[in-house]
């Protein structure tokens, strides 16, 4: 009979969340290697650089590899026979280890966790409590697998309780391309067949803690039906072209992962879970003879790439005319130097309700560009920490107001724009810029000074003032409400060709 011992339990838990913050599954990122390869789309090729670049980075230098450091998720199988030496519960436990992890004062991570969801939302400033799955197994081991969940992702879940005959695959397919680009392709698709529309939704997030093996069944072809629909989603999900950040390509999905369950005769629920280009899980096991040992991963899996930082058209945010945004074109790379605001969800909210009470912001944004991001705060001697973008749709309910009513000019954050925000930008002659999701500590050493600019007690929600050099972004909806996140798709679709355009 195995002792687990409460601090042996907390010290192993804070340690998985520090070691998957900076530490890609090495099985993700030699997938990622072969993706990048293969690659035809010079748009969606130089995401993943930027991607595989980002992590080995972060890998050398353990910080984060998204300012999004996820909320803590996990998945517990405890033997029978295992005897807990602990005066805390198992959550408790968890939580603690949660805790240490996102205040180790060496790597510190996001808080991103807030309480009171439906009223308040305050932030529980240590990331808890985590969400906690629990089963009981024979043995007397207890294995341990924790997952950091990034909200971009987790956004995108989607679930459907379908009738039995209808088709599994026709469903994916059309609500894969309503998912947009914010949950950070290439990723991993979980799905989640049967039981119940609670046990779908916790299958289709299990299955993701699973190794990407799609290769491997393909060259040993599929046994079972479940492996049948693995490869068959695999194939048709990728020939949609969304590709890497929704920029159009042959890389969607790395992997689509399926498990399933009994269910009744009358149902036939599905779940849809994506992980993003910031996978991070680890798996262990603990059997009362200390804590857990997590190897680092061998640096020779990573691709050695270097981003070229002159390829793109350098741009002076401090004097940046209508004019010289109106000549920029879907799809040009940019290197964005001097003053940029930052403002995400907390922000925007608060700005739109002073205008609406006719009060004068705190922040001159005339002509002025703002990026959306949460960065991570920073250790050592650090600006600031990992700062990559957030997904700007949720921005799309303020655009019109902010374009309209502060003279800003431009707007930096990932993935697509709504087609209200695309008809903002359209009639205010403004811009939307996109940055790589999954590539926050190469953007942060873009950044070099930061300082608190307004809503400091919004704490990673405040307005900042960042001065950048040679900061990547690509124009994804111009002047005119050309969006990139729409022809870029429909053009690699139509290469691929291998399937029709599914209806939504």
């Amino acid at each position: 009979m195995s002792a687990i011992r409460q601090e042996d339990f907390i010290q192993s838990i804070a340690e998985a969340f520090q070691y998957i913050s900076y530490y890609h599954p090495a099985d993700y990122i030699r997938a990622l290697a072969a993706a990048y390869d293969r690659e035809q789309s010079s748009a969606a090729k130089d995401a993943i650089a930027q991607i595989l670049i980002n992590s080995r980075m972060c890998a050398e230098g353990h910080r984060p590899i998204c300012q999004d450091t996820g909320i803590a998720v996990v998945f517990l199988k405890v033997g029978m026979n295992a005897r807990w030496e602990a005066s805390m519960s198992v959550q408790d436990m968890v939580d603690a280890g949660v805790r240490r992890a996102y205040s180790d004062p060496d790597n510190k991570l996001r808080a991103s966790v807030l309480r009171d969801p439906a009223g308040a939302r305050t932030n529980s400033k240590d990331n808890t409590p985590a969400v906690l799955h629990v089963e009981i197994v024979p043995g007397d081991h207890v294995e341990v697998i924790c997952a950091a969940k990034g909200g971009g992702s987790e956004n995108k879940s989607k679930f459907h309780a379908l009738n039995p005959s209808d088709s599994i695959v026709e469903w994916v397919l059309k609500t894969v391309p309503t998912m947009g680009a914010g949950w950070c392709p290439p990723g991993i698709l979980g799905i989640g067949i049967g039981g119940t529309p609670e046990k779908a939704m916790l299958l289709a997030k299990e299955s993701l803690m699973a190794p990407v093996d799609i290769h491997d069944l393909i060259a040993r072809g599929p046994k079972t039906r479940t492996e049948e629909l693995r490869l068959e989603l695999y194939e048709k999900v990728n020939a949609l072209g969304i590709g890497a950040q929704g920029l159009g390509g042959l890389t969607t999905v790395l992997d689509v992962k399926v498990l399933d369950y009994p269910t009744h005769a009358a149902s036939l629920p599905v779940a849809m879970i994506p992980n993003c280009a910031a996978t991070r899980h680890v798996h262990f096991h603990l059997d009362g003879s200390g804590p857990a040992r997590l190897e680092p991963p061998n640096l020779d899996d990573w691709p050695k790439l270097s981003y070229d930082a002159n390829k793109g058209t350098r741009v002076n945010l401090d004097t940046v005319t209508r004019r010289e945004v109106a000549s920029w074109q879907p799809g040009d790379v940019l290197l964005l130097n001097g003053k940029l605001l930052t403002g995400r969800d907390a922000a925007h909210k608060r700005l739109t309700d002073m205008l609406n009470r006719g009060e004068k912001l705190p922040v001159d944004f005339t002509n002025r560009f703002i990026y959306y991001v949460g960065p991570v705060d920073p250790v050592r001697d650090e600006v600031v920490g990992p700062a990559g973008p957030t997904t700007a749709t949720r921005m799309d309910k303020f655009t019109r107001q902010m374009l309209e009513q502060t003279g800003l000019l431009g707007m930096v954050g990932k993935a697509e724009r709504g087609p209200a925000a695309i008809e903002a930008i359209r009639d205010n002659k403004a811009v939307y810029l996109m940055a790589v999701g999954g590539a926050a500590y190469l953007v942060s050493k873009a950044i070099r000074t930061a300082r608190v600019a307004a809503f400091s007690d919004l704490g990673m929600e405040a307005i900042y003032e960042f001065e950048v050099k040679d900061m990547p972004v690509t124009v994804a909806v111009d002047a005119t409400g050309i969006s990139v996140h729409q022809t870029g798709p429909k053009e690699w679709q139509a290469r691929i060709g291998k399937i029709p355009v599914v209806a939504a």
